[in-house]
């Protein structure tokens, strides 16, 4: 850098328009080693890191066109993927022990997990969305108060609808305990039950969720999804990643952080090519249900720092209020245990 002070015979006796347009020219220019544009072109070593997701999840794309558009090489990474579709507990142990370095999950699947003590920091929030609750309406469910005393439909009682709808319900006025009940089916059961009469409601991911409702002639409609009133600035897939990699190599969780947030604003600048990277990891969804399921999240919120400690002790509370949480976890401190601020 110049330091005009110390060096009057370069800087001071220029004119300060002149002055300020070389400081600038200087600040911008390639910093080239000996031999001009050598040391730009000297290959880097990329960091090896294996990455847990579900190919089967629409909303995580943007880790697929991390890979493919080279978002995390340029960030330093050699990631390989990992299609996970084992239980929660399954996952963050594998983190936890490092057989993955990282991975991503729901928040309101994990929760409960990193009460437990995995060691697992979580690192950012990617997006809002992906969680939907469709009323039947031969059943005259046509809005949440209908729900009370109504029977909903969930593929498991520890799945994140079951958890957010539950909290979602508590808050307008419905105990999710008492006045619902909630019946487990096969996901691909959930429609046909309703139709059967065994269930008025079914709260689920999409993109089954949302299959569901376009495929039912108008027989379902949307009650609530979670980007919905005060969770539509809330992410619901988080990124973990193992403890002592956090602690020991910092610069690897900033690189791989700083890669998915970059990817999900590419995501939302480019949906029907990130549709189409997204098409080589999925068999069960077309080109056009992608593109219009990518409008039903929220692509553009991905917490990092204190806004995403914020928005995991605003779950933590919800979710001791309804028993998920021990009744003695802080949600402020058990926000501060799990997060790492990396950017």
């Amino acid at each position: 850098m110049f330091h005009a002070k110390k060096n009057p015979s370069i800087i001071s006796r220029v004119p300060d328009r002149k002055r300020r347009a070389l400081l600038s020219a200087a600040l911008a220019a390639p910093l080239f080693g000996i031999g001009g544009n050598a040391w730009a072109q000297t290959p880097r070593k990329l960091t090896p890191l294996s990455f847990a997701w579900s190919q089967t999840s629409f909303c995580l794309t943007p880790v697929a066109v991390a890979k493919e558009t080279g978002i995390f090489e340029k960030n330093g990474l050699d990631v390989s993927l990992i299609n996970y579709a084992g239980s929660t507990d399954q996952l963050l142990e594998s983190i936890a022990t490092g057989k993955s370095d990282a991975a991503v999950g729901m928040i309101f699947r994990w929760l409960k997990p990193l009460e437990a003590g995995f060691d697992v920091k979580v690192v950012a929030g990617l997006h809002g969305g992906c969680v939907r609750l469709i009323g039947y309406k031969p059943a005259n469910i046509t809005k949440v108060e209908d729900l009370r005393g109504k029977t909903i439909g969930v593929p498991d009682l520890g799945a994140p609808a079951t958890h957010f709808f539950s909290v979602y319900l508590k808050k307008h006025g419905i105990d999710p305990e008492k006045e619902v009940t909630w019946r487990v089916y096969q996901r691909d059961l959930l429609g046909l039950a309703a139709e059967k009469g065994e269930i008025h409601a079914v709260a689920d991911n999409d993109p089954m969720a949302f299959k569901i409702e376009r495929d039912s002639g108008g027989k379902f409609v949307e009650l609530a999804t979670n980007i919905h009133g005060e969770y539509h600035d809330k992410a619901c897939c988080v990124v973990g990643i193992n403890g002592n990699l956090v602690r020991a190599n910092r610069p690897v969780a900033v690189a791989l952080t700083r890669s998915l947030v970059e990817a999900y604003d590419w995501t939302a600048h480019n949906i029907e090519e990130s549709a189409k990277i997204f098409l080589k990891y999925t068999t069960n969804m077309t080109l056009a249900e992608l593109k219009e399921l990518y409008a039903t999240l929220n692509l553009r919120h991905h917490p990092v720092g204190t806004d995403l400690r914020d928005e995991i002790a605003d779950y933590a509370r919800d979710f001791k209020q309804l028993g998920v949480l021990k009744a003695s976890t802080d949600p402020v401190k058990y926000a501060n245990h799990i997060f790492v601020k990396v950017l």
